[in-house]
Protein backbone atom coordinates (compact mmCIF):
# COMPACT_ATOMS: atom_id res chain seq x y z
CA UNK A 1 0.00 0.00 0.00
CA UNK A 2 1.16 3.54 -1.03
CA UNK A 3 1.46 6.04 2.07
CA UNK A 4 -0.87 8.86 2.10
CA UNK A 5 0.40 12.48 0.64
CA UNK A 6 0.06 14.98 2.96
CA UNK A 7 0.85 18.78 2.35
CA UNK A 8 1.63 21.14 5.53
CA UNK A 9 0.90 24.72 4.44
CA UNK A 10 2.72 27.05 6.85
CA UNK A 11 5.80 25.99 8.83
CA UNK A 12 5.80 27.37 12.36
CA UNK A 13 5.67 26.12 15.24
CA UNK A 14 1.66 24.59 14.62
CA UNK A 15 2.80 23.69 10.88
CA UNK A 16 6.46 21.60 12.01
CA UNK A 17 4.42 19.56 14.47
CA UNK A 18 1.43 18.80 12.42
CA UNK A 19 4.19 17.50 9.86
CA UNK A 20 5.86 15.31 12.73
CA UNK A 21 2.49 13.77 14.02
CA UNK A 22 1.67 12.70 10.05
CA UNK A 23 4.96 11.48 8.96
CA UNK A 24 5.29 9.46 12.54
CA UNK A 25 1.47 7.68 11.34
CA UNK A 26 3.20 6.59 8.37
CA UNK A 27 2.12 9.52 5.62
CA UNK A 28 4.74 10.76 2.96
CA UNK A 29 4.62 14.41 4.46
CA UNK A 30 5.58 17.85 2.49
CA UNK A 31 5.70 21.03 3.85
CA UNK A 32 5.46 24.10 1.68
CA UNK A 33 6.37 27.97 3.49
CA UNK A 34 7.54 31.30 1.93
CA UNK A 35 9.32 31.68 5.06
CA UNK A 36 10.91 29.40 8.20
CA UNK A 37 9.98 29.01 10.84
CA UNK A 38 12.79 30.98 13.02
CA UNK A 39 11.04 34.15 10.21
CA UNK A 40 7.57 33.38 11.43
CA UNK A 41 6.34 34.50 14.45
CA UNK A 42 7.00 31.49 15.92
CA UNK A 43 10.63 32.68 16.26
CA UNK A 44 9.32 35.49 18.37
CA UNK A 45 7.71 34.12 20.91
CA UNK A 46 8.51 34.11 24.56
CA UNK A 47 7.22 30.33 24.96
CA UNK A 48 5.98 29.95 27.96
CA UNK A 49 3.23 27.22 28.14
CA UNK A 50 0.07 29.26 29.20
CA UNK A 51 -3.33 29.94 26.72
CA UNK A 52 -2.48 33.54 26.13
CA UNK A 53 -5.10 35.18 23.49
CA UNK A 54 -5.99 31.50 22.39
CA UNK A 55 -9.91 32.05 22.25
CA UNK A 56 -12.55 29.95 22.77
CA UNK A 57 -13.07 26.53 22.20
CA UNK A 58 -15.13 23.62 23.04
CA UNK A 59 -11.65 21.00 22.63
CA UNK A 60 -9.13 23.81 24.41
CA UNK A 61 -8.93 21.96 27.41
CA UNK A 62 -7.95 18.60 25.56
CA UNK A 63 -5.06 20.56 23.92
CA UNK A 64 -4.09 22.12 26.79
CA UNK A 65 -3.07 19.10 28.69
CA UNK A 66 -2.33 16.93 25.48
CA UNK A 67 0.48 19.81 24.47
CA UNK A 68 1.77 20.03 28.28
CA UNK A 69 2.36 16.69 28.89
CA UNK A 70 4.15 16.21 25.31
CA UNK A 71 6.45 18.81 26.12
CA UNK A 72 6.76 17.26 29.95
CA UNK A 73 8.23 14.35 27.96
CA UNK A 74 10.54 16.58 25.80
CA UNK A 75 12.11 18.16 28.95
CA UNK A 76 13.52 15.13 29.87
CA UNK A 77 15.99 15.55 27.14
CA UNK A 78 18.30 18.11 27.19
CA UNK A 79 18.65 18.66 23.47
CA UNK A 80 14.93 19.89 22.76
CA UNK A 81 15.70 23.62 24.63
CA UNK A 82 12.61 23.02 27.13
CA UNK A 83 12.72 22.98 30.49
CA UNK A 84 10.26 23.09 33.49
CA UNK A 85 10.29 26.18 35.44
CA UNK A 86 8.03 27.23 38.24
CA UNK A 87 6.42 30.96 37.91
CA UNK A 88 3.73 33.63 39.18
CA UNK A 89 0.43 34.46 36.82
CA UNK A 90 -0.51 37.60 38.59
CA UNK A 91 -4.14 38.39 39.17
CA UNK A 92 -5.13 41.67 39.59
CA UNK A 93 -9.27 41.71 39.88
CA UNK A 94 -11.43 39.28 42.00
CA UNK A 95 -12.74 36.01 39.96
CA UNK A 96 -9.62 35.56 37.33
CA UNK A 97 -10.14 33.32 34.78
CA UNK A 98 -8.62 30.05 35.97
CA UNK A 99 -10.20 27.33 33.73
CA UNK A 100 -6.64 27.15 32.42
CA UNK A 101 -5.03 25.42 35.94
CA UNK A 102 -7.31 22.16 35.14
CA UNK A 103 -4.56 21.44 32.94
CA UNK A 104 -1.88 22.26 35.28
CA UNK A 105 -2.04 19.64 38.75
CA UNK A 106 0.10 21.20 40.89
CA UNK A 107 -0.33 23.97 40.93
CA UNK A 108 -1.44 26.22 43.48
CA UNK A 109 -2.26 29.34 45.18
CA UNK A 110 0.66 32.32 45.26
CA UNK A 111 1.55 33.86 48.69
CA UNK A 112 0.53 37.27 48.32
CA UNK A 113 3.66 38.98 49.64
CA UNK A 114 5.12 37.72 46.69
CA UNK A 115 3.03 39.43 44.61
CA UNK A 116 3.54 42.94 43.20
CA UNK A 117 1.40 45.82 44.85
CA UNK A 118 -2.23 45.62 43.07
CA UNK A 119 -2.11 42.46 42.58
CA UNK A 120 -5.28 40.57 44.54
CA UNK A 121 -3.80 37.12 44.11
CA UNK A 122 -1.99 34.66 41.88
CA UNK A 123 -1.14 31.10 40.84
CA UNK A 124 1.69 29.60 40.99
CA UNK A 125 2.73 26.68 39.23
CA UNK A 126 5.34 24.78 36.76
CA UNK A 127 5.15 24.83 33.15
CA UNK A 128 7.07 24.26 30.41
CA UNK A 129 9.21 26.69 29.48
CA UNK A 130 10.90 26.77 25.65
CA UNK A 131 14.02 28.27 24.32
CA UNK A 132 13.13 28.86 21.09
CA UNK A 133 16.74 28.83 19.62
CA UNK A 134 17.22 25.01 20.16
CA UNK A 135 13.96 23.96 19.97
CA UNK A 136 12.83 24.74 16.27
CA UNK A 137 16.26 23.39 15.38
CA UNK A 138 15.48 20.39 17.18
CA UNK A 139 11.78 19.95 15.69
CA UNK A 140 12.88 21.02 11.91
CA UNK A 141 15.50 18.34 12.24
CA UNK A 142 13.26 15.90 13.83
CA UNK A 143 11.02 16.30 10.82
CA UNK A 144 14.17 15.87 8.40
CA UNK A 145 14.98 12.36 9.73
CA UNK A 146 11.51 11.76 9.46
CA UNK A 147 11.48 12.19 6.25
CA UNK A 148 9.49 15.18 5.80
CA UNK A 149 10.42 17.32 2.64
CA UNK A 150 10.51 20.87 2.83
CA UNK A 151 9.35 23.45 -0.11
CA UNK A 152 9.80 26.87 0.14
CA UNK A 153 7.09 28.46 -2.19
CA UNK A 154 4.20 30.92 -2.11
CA UNK A 155 0.70 28.90 -2.26
CA UNK A 156 -1.84 30.86 -3.78
CA UNK A 157 -4.93 29.07 -3.69
CA UNK A 158 -5.11 25.77 -1.57
CA UNK A 159 -7.19 24.15 -5.09
CA UNK A 160 -3.55 24.57 -6.61
CA UNK A 161 -2.38 21.46 -4.58
CA UNK A 162 -4.61 18.84 -5.65
CA UNK A 163 -2.33 17.36 -8.01
CA UNK A 164 0.49 16.68 -5.46
CA UNK A 165 -1.58 15.61 -2.08
CA UNK A 166 -4.41 13.65 -1.04
CA UNK A 167 -4.27 15.89 2.06
CA UNK A 168 -3.85 19.62 2.58
CA UNK A 169 -3.64 20.68 5.88
CA UNK A 170 -3.63 24.95 6.45
CA UNK A 171 -1.61 25.98 9.10
CA UNK A 172 -0.14 29.14 7.37
CA UNK A 173 -0.73 31.75 10.17
CA UNK A 174 -2.16 34.93 9.12
CA UNK A 175 -1.93 33.89 5.75
CA UNK A 176 -4.54 30.86 6.74
CA UNK A 177 -7.60 33.00 6.42
CA UNK A 178 -6.70 34.51 2.63
CA UNK A 179 -6.18 30.46 1.43
CA UNK A 180 -9.53 29.63 3.14
CA UNK A 181 -11.79 32.84 2.32
CA UNK A 182 -12.22 33.72 5.84
CA UNK A 183 -12.30 37.37 7.00
CA UNK A 184 -12.40 36.12 11.01
CA UNK A 185 -8.56 36.38 11.16
CA UNK A 186 -6.84 39.62 12.62
CA UNK A 187 -3.41 40.31 13.72
CA UNK A 188 -2.34 41.23 17.57
CA UNK A 189 0.88 42.79 17.76
CA UNK A 190 3.75 41.80 19.75
CA UNK A 191 7.21 43.55 20.81
CA UNK A 192 9.70 41.74 22.96
CA UNK A 193 13.23 43.00 24.01
CA UNK A 194 15.54 40.04 25.49
CA UNK A 195 17.83 40.45 28.23
CA UNK A 196 20.93 38.15 29.19
CA UNK A 197 19.97 35.94 31.49
CA UNK A 198 22.45 35.80 34.63
CA UNK A 199 20.55 32.52 36.02
CA UNK A 200 17.21 33.61 36.81
CA UNK A 201 15.03 30.89 36.14
CA UNK A 202 11.44 32.05 37.62
CA UNK A 203 8.78 33.56 35.15
CA UNK A 204 5.87 35.87 35.67
CA UNK A 205 3.16 37.08 33.94
CA UNK A 206 0.71 40.27 34.92
CA UNK A 207 -1.83 40.82 31.86
CA UNK A 208 -3.98 43.05 33.61
CA UNK A 209 -0.90 45.15 34.75
CA UNK A 210 -2.52 48.95 34.81
CA UNK A 211 0.61 50.21 32.90
CA UNK A 212 0.28 47.59 30.32
CA UNK A 213 0.45 44.00 29.60
CA UNK A 214 3.92 42.40 31.07
CA UNK A 215 5.69 39.18 30.98
CA UNK A 216 8.68 38.29 32.18
CA UNK A 217 10.26 34.94 31.02
CA UNK A 218 13.72 32.93 31.66
CA UNK A 219 14.73 30.88 28.97
CA UNK A 220 18.14 29.20 29.03
CA UNK A 221 20.09 31.96 27.28
CA UNK A 222 18.21 35.13 27.65
CA UNK A 223 15.30 36.69 29.19
CA UNK A 224 11.97 37.68 26.94
CA UNK A 225 10.49 40.70 28.57
CA UNK A 226 7.03 41.88 26.91
CA UNK A 227 4.89 43.07 25.65
CA UNK A 228 2.23 44.70 23.84
CA UNK A 229 -1.28 43.30 22.50
CA UNK A 230 -2.09 45.43 19.75
CA UNK A 231 -4.96 44.18 18.27
CA UNK A 232 -5.50 44.68 14.33
CA UNK A 233 -1.74 46.35 14.07
CA UNK A 234 0.20 45.31 11.30
CA UNK A 235 3.31 47.18 12.11
CA UNK A 236 6.24 44.47 12.65
CA UNK A 237 8.48 47.83 13.51
CA UNK A 238 10.62 47.65 16.74
CA UNK A 239 9.10 50.84 18.57
CA UNK A 240 11.88 52.36 21.03
CA UNK A 241 9.62 53.63 23.29
CA UNK A 242 7.59 50.98 23.68
CA UNK A 243 10.80 48.80 24.56
CA UNK A 244 11.68 51.13 27.24
CA UNK A 245 8.12 50.88 28.39
CA UNK A 246 8.16 47.42 28.42
CA UNK A 247 11.61 47.19 30.47
CA UNK A 248 10.49 49.83 33.15
CA UNK A 249 7.21 47.60 33.69
CA UNK A 250 9.14 44.50 34.00
CA UNK A 251 11.63 45.75 35.92
CA UNK A 252 9.15 47.06 38.55
CA UNK A 253 8.34 43.49 38.36
CA UNK A 254 11.14 42.01 39.07
CA UNK A 255 14.07 44.14 40.23
CA UNK A 256 16.99 41.42 39.04
CA UNK A 257 16.62 42.69 35.56
CA UNK A 258 17.75 46.44 36.19
CA UNK A 259 21.18 46.61 34.01
CA UNK A 260 21.26 43.89 32.10
CA UNK A 261 22.00 43.84 28.88
CA UNK A 262 19.94 44.29 26.04
CA UNK A 263 20.56 41.44 23.64
CA UNK A 264 17.85 41.67 21.09
CA UNK A 265 14.36 42.80 20.60
CA UNK A 266 11.76 42.28 18.04
CA UNK A 267 8.18 42.27 16.92
CA UNK A 268 5.64 40.09 15.37
CA UNK A 269 1.96 39.76 14.66
CA UNK A 270 0.26 36.69 16.33
CA UNK A 271 -2.61 35.01 13.92
CA UNK A 272 -5.72 35.70 15.76
CA UNK A 273 -9.32 34.48 15.90
CA UNK A 274 -12.32 34.16 18.13
CA UNK A 275 -11.94 30.35 18.25
CA UNK A 276 -9.17 28.68 16.62
CA UNK A 277 -10.19 26.97 13.79
CA UNK A 278 -9.42 22.83 13.92
CA UNK A 279 -12.15 21.45 11.15
CA UNK A 280 -12.60 19.81 8.14
CA UNK A 281 -13.15 22.59 5.04
CA UNK A 282 -15.50 21.22 2.22
CA UNK A 283 -15.34 22.63 -1.32
CA UNK A 284 -11.80 22.22 -2.52
CA UNK A 285 -10.28 20.29 -5.17
CA UNK A 286 -8.66 18.33 -2.24
CA UNK A 287 -9.51 17.22 1.41
CA UNK A 288 -8.45 20.11 3.72
CA UNK A 289 -8.19 20.40 7.26
CA UNK A 290 -7.94 23.60 9.04
CA UNK A 291 -5.30 24.41 11.62
CA UNK A 292 -5.12 28.26 12.56
CA UNK A 293 -6.29 31.09 14.94
CA UNK A 294 -3.94 30.64 17.77
CA UNK A 295 -3.26 33.96 18.69
CA UNK A 296 -0.56 33.93 21.52
CA UNK A 297 -1.00 30.15 22.47
CA UNK A 298 0.65 28.68 19.01
CA UNK A 299 3.66 27.14 21.00
CA UNK A 300 1.90 25.96 23.82
CA UNK A 301 -1.32 24.07 21.81
CA UNK A 302 1.07 22.91 19.00
CA UNK A 303 1.25 19.54 20.06
CA UNK A 304 -1.98 19.04 21.32
CA UNK A 305 -3.71 20.22 18.08
CA UNK A 306 -1.24 18.56 16.18
CA UNK A 307 -2.35 15.43 17.91
CA UNK A 308 -6.01 16.24 16.93
CA UNK A 309 -5.43 16.89 13.14
CA UNK A 310 -4.18 13.91 12.90
CA UNK A 311 -7.25 12.18 14.62
CA UNK A 312 -9.06 14.13 12.40
CA UNK A 313 -7.89 12.72 9.38
CA UNK A 314 -8.36 9.41 10.39
CA UNK A 315 -6.04 6.17 8.85
CA UNK A 316 -5.02 7.00 5.11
Amino acid sequence: MSSRRVTVVGAGVVGLSIAHEFSLAGDTVTVIADRSAAESVSGVAAAVWFPYRSGASVSLMSWLVRSRTRFEQLAADHATGVDLRQGVVVERHPGADRTWTAAVPDHREADLGDLPLGAVAGVRATVPVISISHYLPWLLKRCEDLDVRFVRRTVARVDDLAGEADLVVVAAGLRSGDLLDDDTMFPVRGQVVRLANPGITAWVTDDDNPDGLTYVVPRREDIVCGGVAGVGSWDTEVDPETERAILRRATALMPALAGLPVLSRDAGLRPARDTIRLEHVEEHAVPVIACYGHGGSGVTLSWGCAEAVVDLAGPA
